[in-house]
């Protein structure tokens, strides 16, 4: 958890006076406000409270949230937050990427930000496309996708945000979209993890890759295709009548049917978010066959870098004189003398 002494604000306590220059439709403007509602919520300081991001529409949260913030390169987002949590441990530090911005260029730093475990909250929004750059294919890309780049349609196999993130070895993982209500909620269990805390959001691009993720996030009749996870709830969707269970042969995950709201005759799992192998199941299950995992996906806490880090400083530095121009003097040294016009 962020430590921090809560103080009341609204919405409107969030919001800046800068116009917010999205597409009219794109799904940027639900998670906006998702963000700006959760905020209050969690008691946050806007004068203790930073949001990073690197290039992308995504990457422009910065300008619509009313706290501190900087507008990065691209990629390197992962970096500078880092950076700004190391000089300030107190500072409440949320990085805003893209799948492009994340997952191309950025993606050697978002992996190290993420092993490393630095206290920050990471939101990718995923829309499988470069919008900002006209659309162009991205990482995220399904297998066929048509684009400027790719005008016969894709051929690279897509990369998956969430197993991204396990696979670096991060200790939170969770899953929105844009428009679900149940979005905050996910914010605020990665507000609450003591770690880099990554959501991903899949999100609508309404000009290059509009209602994409319709099958499962379409704002009415999707529902029965999602599976929204709780710890210790058990895996259901289809309003109960469905459930994903353990097929312990072939050690991997099974939908069942659940007959007359008898989930453990069904033997389906209940949901543990520290559970890190069954967490590389739901992020790998195959939309279609199984509904998408959404929630949280994992939360498993360790120590975060900025502590080690404080620690070692303490350490090492105990006992020691903090003198500049002694440590500047140490080892070999030379004094210049003359100028310009007389050198040595």
């Amino acid at each position: 958890m962020n430590d921090m002494t809560p103080i009341e604000t609204t919405l409107k306590d969030w919001e800046t006076d800068q116009e917010v220059r999205w597409c009219p439709g794109c799904g940027d403007y639900a998670i906006l406000k998702a963000v700006q509602r959760t905020l209050p919520q969690l008691g946050a300081d806007p004068a203790k409270t930073v949001f990073i991001s690197g290039i992308g529409c995504s990457s422009r949260f910065p300008y619509y949230i009313e706290s501190y913030g900087f507008h990065t390169i691209h990629g390197r987002a992962p970096a500078v937050a880092t950076g700004v949590k190391l000089a300030n441990p107190d500072l409440d530090v949320w990085l805003v990427t893209g799948d492009g911005d994340g997952l191309s260029i950025g993606g050697n730093h978002l992996m190290h930000v993420l092993r490393r475990n630095v206290n920050m909250q990471i939101m990718l929004f995923n829309n499988e496309i470069y919008g900002l750059t006209k659309g162009q294919y991205s990482p995220t890309s399904r297998e066929g996708t048509q684009s400027p780049s790719t005008p016969y349609g894709s051929i690279d196999h897509p990369a998956r945000p969430a197993a991204f993130a396990l696979g670096s070895g991060a200790r939170f993982v969770g899953r929105g979209f844009d428009v679900s209500k149940k979005l905050p909620d996910v914010l605020k269990a990665a507000h609450a993890h003591q770690g880099a805390a990554f959501v991903e959001i899949f999100q609508n691009c309404i000009v290059y890759n509009k209602d994409v993720f319709d099958a499962f996030a379409a704002p009415k009749g999707a529902e029965d295709r999602q599976l929204w996870l709780e710890h210790g709830e058990p895996m259901l969707f289809a309003g109960g009548t469905q459930g994903i269970a353990l097929d312990r042969a072939k050690l991997q995950l099974k939908v069942v049917d659940v007959v007359d709201g008898d989930w453990q005759a069904a033997d389906v799992i209940v949901h543990d978010t520290t559970n890190r192998s069954i967490a590389h199941m739901l992020v790998e299950m195959p939309f279609g066959p199984f509904p998408m995992a959404l929630g949280v996906l994992y939360d498993d806490p360790r120590p975060t870098f900025e502590a080690a880090v404080m620690e070692e400083k303490a350490r090492v530095s105990e006992g020691k004189e903090a003198n500049l121009a002694k440590l500047l003097a140490k080892g070999q040294t030379w004094t210049v003398d003359g100028t310009a016009q007389d050198p040595v």
